[in-house]
This record gives structure tokens, C-alpha cells and sequence, in this order.
């Protein structure tokens, strides 16, 4: 049976999660401090077992950005991610009522992007915008 927990900061299961889809895992110390200073987290499990998760960081009023949206390959395509994003915008909508000018970002993975899309995520460069840049 699949079900959500909110706000859970468990480093193993985030760990866990990163290597599956991938990612590879940080350090413990690194995680629980990531962790710690999210803003809102959504867990998904199958029973006990963690399947999904994403969460928000930023402000909390100006600016957010959602973040590790990650569901274990063998769960994909079973609307999991779809699940966390509603959770997240939920989330995101209720901000929205004491900023309308909330402004919200992510950086999906590479060939993600439709994913987002189906959301209203458009590219940074298609909002005028410019592109988005990251530090190496």
C-alpha cells in the first residue's frame, strides 16, 4: 500500500534513495544537514519501503526550489513522481496565498524536462528569464 509521510529526515532512506536513482550518496554528516534545513519534504513508500521523495528549500516566502524529486527505478512510471509534485505544490499553493509573486525553480535532471512541464514548468530561457546557470 502506498503512503506519504511529510517532513521525515531520515538519511539513510535519502541515501539509499540518491544511489538508486543514480545520484550517488553524500556523506552522512553532509545529508543530515541538507535534510535538516529543508523547508517541506514529501516521502512516498510501498509499505515500509521508500520509494520516492522531493523536497523544498529556500526563503519559504520569495523564492523556493524544488529539489530531489527521486523515485526508485523500479517504481518509475507508476505516477510516484506525480504524487510528490501535487504534495509539493500543494505545499507551494499555500505559500502562494501570502506571496503571489511566490517564484519557484528546479533544475531537472537531463531529459526530465516534460516531466516538469505537465506542472507549468516552462525553461528559465522561455520565461525570458535567461539561461540557468550553476557553479562548477
Amino acid at each position: 500500500m502506498i503512503n506519504i509521510k511529510e517532513n521525515n529526515k531520515n538519511v539513510n532512506e535519502f541515501n539509499l534513495l540518491y544511489d538508486l536513482v543514480g545520484w550517488g550518496a553524500y556523506d552522512d554528516a553532509i545529508t543530515q544537514k541538507a535534510l535538516d534545513n529543508t523547508y517541506y519534504s514529501v516521502s512516498v513508500y510501498d509499505d515500509t519501503k521508500i520509494i520516492g521523495y522531493g523536497r523544498l528549500i529556500g526563503d519559504t516566502i520569495c523564492f523556493l526550489y524544488i529539489q530531489d524529486v527521486m523515485v526508485a527505478p523500479l517504481y518509475q512510471g507508476q505516477k510516484i513522481g506525480t504524487l510528490i509534485m501535487n504534495k509539493l505544490l500543494e505545499k507551494i499553493n499555500q505559500i502562494k496565498k501570502e506571496n503571489p509573486d511566490l517564484r519557484v525553480y528546479l533544475g531537472a535532471s537531463k531529459n526530465k524536462e516534460k516531466f516538469y512541464e505537465k506542472f507549468g514548468f516552462v525553461k528559465r530561457i522561455d520565461a525570458d528569464l535567461g539561461y540557468g546557470m550553476i557553479l562548477k
